[in-house]
């Protein structure tokens, strides 16, 4: 038979596909060309192979063989016709550079497709990330909305690096208290000086600082000492730690994203405004005149379950904010980032 679909391929005899300019399709195996179901599928919709059915007929047939074959056919036809050559591969597809060929240089990019409509293990996400990066390729998220819309997205570990130097305040002796969901430095000469040397906490009336409990339980293992306003006794930091884990729960969590940002010379500040946990200043210099903060960074859970709308909607915001969004998360050995943003193949 000249030609055949045969697992997840269709066959091609020597005659059939010399027949036709094939080139840059499929896989050359000694007299065979094997097309993967993506290529049959938009080969058969140009007229340029004829299985003697019709393109319905072999989508019923090729969707029962390849999963969501109908979502890569529409990221593959996209990609095609903005003039890229596209070939299969571990993440759905390989891109070449526009005017590059397969065979005649190396492909820019990996092509993972996704619908909006399916959640996705975060780390896989991850997975695929390091798998193009190791090979030296970027990674596209081709993600297909419920009308076969297409939205690109980069996605990219990241080692974000801040400018400011350490804080180099003693503070052994301060005045702070625990009220509630926050801490109060009283006396006015610490409040200032730490509010201007880090951009720590919300100054009051120009006297006092409130700081947020991740502030402070980052200071407090600089020696910030801290007591309770309830009993008049001073905190130790695991139990002050406890205490925060009460009142929030990703407290312990997003403690350890706050400390590695510090330790990375960033100025952290809640990203509440913005629906991420913190934003990220590289450098302050003056608080009188805060600059934009580069990135918005959210802690995840080794465990999280991306949904995508979601997922478009931190990007869309970050975006229009003149921010990276940064998604942050425990690697084998440290923390590590993933950044995700939008795209244009």
């Amino acid at each position: 038979m000249a030609i055949e679909i045969k697992g997840d391929s269709v066959t091609l005899s020597k005659e059939c596909f010399e027949e036709q300019d094939f080139s840059y399709y499929g896989r050359l195996k000694g007299d065979v060309l094997e097309l993967s179901l993506v290529e049959a599928a938009f080969l058969i919709e140009r007229e340029r192979l004829d299985l003697g059915i019709t393109l319905k007929e072999f989508f019923k047939v090729a969707s029962t063989i390849q999963p969501y074959l109908d979502l890569k056919y529409v990221v593959y036809k996209d990609l095609r016709e903005r003039g890229y050559y596209v070939k299969p591969s571990v993440t759905d597809f390989r891109l070449y550079p526009r005017g590059g060929r397969p065979g005649e240089g190396p492909a820019s990019a990996y092509v993972y497709v996704l619908s909006e409509r399916i959640s996705v293990p975060f780390m896989e996400l991850v997975e695929k990330v390091k798998l193009a990066q190791n090979v030296r390729k970027k990674m596209l998220l081709a993600v297909v909305d419920g009308e076969s819309d297409l939205t690109f997205y980069t996605a990219k570990t990241a080692n974000m690096q801040g400018k400011m130097p350490p804080l180099g305040l003693d503070f052994s002796e301060a005045d702070a208290t625990l009220l509630d969901d926050r801490v109060v430095i009283w006396d006015e000469h610490d409040a200032v000086q730490l509010y201007r040397a880090g951009f720590y906490g919300k100054l009051v009336d120009g006297k006092m600082l409130q700081l947020s409990l991740l502030e402070c339980a980052y200071l407090m293992q600089l020696g910030l000492p801290v007591e309770d306003g309830a009993t008049n006794r001073r905190f130790t930091t695991l139990q002050f730690i406890r205490r925060a884990e009460a009142i929030e729960p990703e407290f312990a969590m997003k403690l350890d994203v706050y400390k590695d940002l510090k330790d990375r010379g960033f100025v952290v500040k809640t990203g509440f405004k913005f629906g991420s946990h913190f934003r990220a200043y590289e450098q302050i210099e003056d608080v009188d005149r805060i600059p934009h903060s580069k990135y918005l960074v959210h802690a995840l859970p080794k465990d999280f379950i991306v949904m995508l709308p979601e997922m478009s909607r931190a990007i869309r915001l970050a975006h229009g904010v003149r921010k990276r969004m940064i998604f942050a998360y425990k690697g084998k050995k440290a923390l590590e980032y993933l950044d995700i943003g939008r795209a244009k193949p």
